[in-house]
This record gives structure tokens, C-alpha cells and sequence, in this order.
């Protein structure tokens, strides 16, 4: 039997893409976010496809406050645009 790939949602733009696909943004239990590369550390999850457009739509649309159930300064969002910049180089 074929295994069962993790699907997961981006936030940005809604659409169902494989976990391998997107990219982890991580609540810390100390409410830092951060994004996870790996995947695997722990915390709450949201995910984002690979895409810039996706992280400026879940910022519009309020998508990680929703997923992590509070409010996310713009710094926040800055400093993930940058490392988002930083893995496309």
C-alpha cells in the first residue's frame, strides 16, 4: 500500500499542497514565531507555501493570528519576509 503524504494548508492562499511542499511557521512555546525549516521542532504549526504572494496574503488576511489565536506585529511579518528571502537566494 502506498503511503498516505501529509497534506496541509497554506494560509495565504487556501490551497492543499503536500507538508514537503510548504514551509513551517512556528508558534514557540514561549510565543516566538519563527519559521521551522525542518519541521520538527515544537510548537504550533501553521504552514505557507513557498511563495511570497502566499506570506503577503496571510498577512492580509490575517491568517497566522487566526491559526495561532493572537495578535502578530508587523515586525513579525517583516522579519519573516526577510527569511523567506533568505531561502530563495
Amino acid at each position: 500500500m502506498a503511503k498516505k503524504i501529509p497534506m496541509r494548508q497554506c494560509i495565504g492562499c487556501g490551497e492543499m499542497k503536500s507538508k514537503k511542499e510548504m514551509i513551517r511557521i512556528l508558534k514557540t512555546p514561549e510565543d516566538e514565531i519563527i519559521l521551522d525549516i525542518t519541521g520538527k521542532k515544537n510548537g504550533r504549526g501553521a504552514y505557507l507555501c513557498k511563495e511570497r504572494e502566499c506570506l503577503a496574503k496571510a498577512h492580509k488576511s490575517k491568517g497566522l493570528e487566526r491559526s495561532f489565536k493572537m495578535s502578530i506585529p508587523n515586525e513579525v511579518y517583516d522579519k519573516l519576509e526577510k527569511e523567506f528571502e533568505a531561502l530563495h537566494e
